[in-house]
């Protein structure tokens, strides 16, 4: 019970159906709820994100959900407040909301790059801003923002790389203006990653997540599974990470080591 009495609010968290791909935050609700998490679940997919909570519930998980667009500051404050109003305190945020773009730099207008910065940067920033004063409420907590492999290395996707890459360096700022306070934040970098946004935009993948060439660049020989991702998530989130800030944490399968 790594999570016990803990809250934790997670944007991004609708894709987390039993029995479909999960998304990171979806597949991250579950080993939170597992740990003994109660749950804050924030997205803009209303129907998905309440059936993902009603899930959690059924499997005797404490689970809420919230309506979130991740770029905007009212809905931000009102779901952290939900957290406080539903279970008193707030210990945990992931901010895991996410599209993408594969435009090249010159083939990019301004609505598109002002999209990508404002779901991968000012998201990440919002999420942060309005949840740090109910964590200096509940003693301290832990912030977990989902970057990329693409804010490491270049990547053909310039303003989504341009957006993740935003995300790590404003992680690393955040957690030296939140040490003293006993606040974490570090980041996680996953690599190609079998979800169902990435199926979305990769019409070759099959339903298995089979098809895709990227595998093959992949010194593991496959994408990433959601899971995985999780995993990493619910570890910096918990007390056993107490002494890790300011990190990245990059699950690729060994691309950027190449």
């Amino acid at each position: 019970m790594r999570l016990k009495d803990k809250v934790a609010l997670i944007s991004g968290a609708a894709r987390g159906l039993k029995g479909e791909v999960m998304g990171i935050g979806g597949a991250a609700a579950w080993l939170f709820a597992q740990e003994g998490a109660r749950l804050v679940l924030a997205d803009l997919d209303e129907e998905r994100g309440e059936a993902t909570a009603a899930q959690l519930r059924a499997s005797d998980a404490e689970a809420v959900f919230v309506k979130l667009d991740a770029t905007n500051a009212v809905d931000w404050q009102h779901a952290v407040s939900l957290a406080v109003q539903a279970f008193g305190r707030l210990d945990v945020l992931v901010n895991s909301a996410g599209t993408t773009h594969s435009h090249s730099v010159e083939g990019l207008d301004l609505q598109d790059w002002n999209a990508q910065m404002d779901v991968h940067a000012k998201s990440v920033f919002l999420g942060m801003k309005h949840s740090v004063p109910a964590m200096l409420e509940s003693g301290g907590g832990s912030i977990v923002n989902i970057s990329s492999m693409a804010g490491i290395i270049a990547v053909s996707s310039a303003a989504y790389a341009a957006g993740k890459g935003a995300s790590r360096i404003l992680t690393k700022a955040a957690a030296l203006q939140y040490a003293k306070d006993g606040i974490r934040v570090n980041s996680v970098h996953p690599g190609w990653t079998d979800t169902p946004l990435a199926r979305s935009t990769m019409h070759h993948i099959m339903t298995d997540g089979s098809g895709d060439t990227r595998a093959q660049r992949v010194p593991l020989g496959r994408l990433g599974r959601a899971g995985e991702i999780a995993r990493a998530v619910l570890f910096l989130a918990s007390d056993e990470a107490s002494y890790i800030t300011g990190a990245e944490l990059v699950i690729d399968g060994g691309v950027t080591a190449q």
